[in-house]
């Protein structure tokens, strides 16, 4: 049983997996802090015919004690998750897709509103065949997808907690990120970033299809026409 949404991506797992690592040894050591705590609690109670002793815990093993507790959590969680991590992140982001398989698409965010933006037939952006939506993002399934991401007005957070993928969509600023859906759905689009009073209206929704499938979308939505070109950027060798 998972803790998580269920994950739909190639490269979820490695984000889990840090997940579940981190929780277990953490655990392990609130675990072990309680039992200490507790053998103290009850070995040094107060106890009829005993005198309280005082002291400063500045004797030579007390401090030996705390330098070597400290040195091995640090070696048992700090150093464990920062290798994990590093070889998590070159499974996950260290290999970006070619830009010529991928699908390019722009998101730019507004309050309180995604809006999604591909390009037509002629794979350029801002040109009569754009097809353009409101909080629907189409994807087909196994396929890298490359997403370009700016905001209207004030800072968004692009999150799909079925990819485990997430970044922050900034006024003035292009970030992108690339990820593959390999389970055909419809999943959540969140902002993880408090935008505004209307905040709570920022839910899309991730529709992950086949690749024929997406592609008859795309053509319909092509043919009902109109794109708003009135918003967006333009990729690096498309208008």
């Amino acid at each position: 049983m998972s803790l998580f949404p269920q994950d739909v991506s190639v490269t979820g797992l490695w984000v889990d997996r840090l997940f579940y690592l981190a929780l277990t040894l953490t655990g392990i050591a609130f675990l072990l802090v309680a039992i200490i705590l507790g053998f103290c609690l009850i070995r040094y109670r107060e106890q009829p015919g005993k005198r309280a002793h005082y002291t400063h815990g500045d004797s030579r093993m007390s401090r030996w004690l705390t330098i070597g507790f400290a040195c091995l959590i640090f070696l048992a969680i700090d150093v464990n998750l920062a290798v994990h991590d590093h070889f998590a992140w070159e499974e996950a982001w260290g290999r970006p897709p070619n830009p010529k398989e991928a699908l390019r698409i722009e998101v730019m965010p507004e309050q309180f509103a995604w809006n999604i933006r591909y390009a037509g037939a002629d794979g350029r952006f801002r040109t009569a065949d754009d097809v353009t939506t409101i909080n629907l993002l189409h994807i087909p399934a196994n396929r890298p997808i490359l997403v370009q991401l700016s905001a209207k007005d004030v800072i968004h957070s692009f999150f799909l907690p079925n990819l485990r993928i997430k970044m922050d969509a900034v006024p003035g600023l292009i970030t992108s990120l690339y990820f593959q859906a390999r389970v055909p759905g419809t999943y959540d689009l969140a902002c993880a970033e408090h935008c505004g009073f209307g905040h709570y209206r920022m839910r899309g929704f991730l529709i992950v299809q086949e690749q024929q499938e997406f592609e008859a979308w795309l053509a319909e939505a092509v043919e009902e026409g109109s794109p708003d070109t009135s918003w967006g950027w333009s990729w690096e060798g498309a208008s």
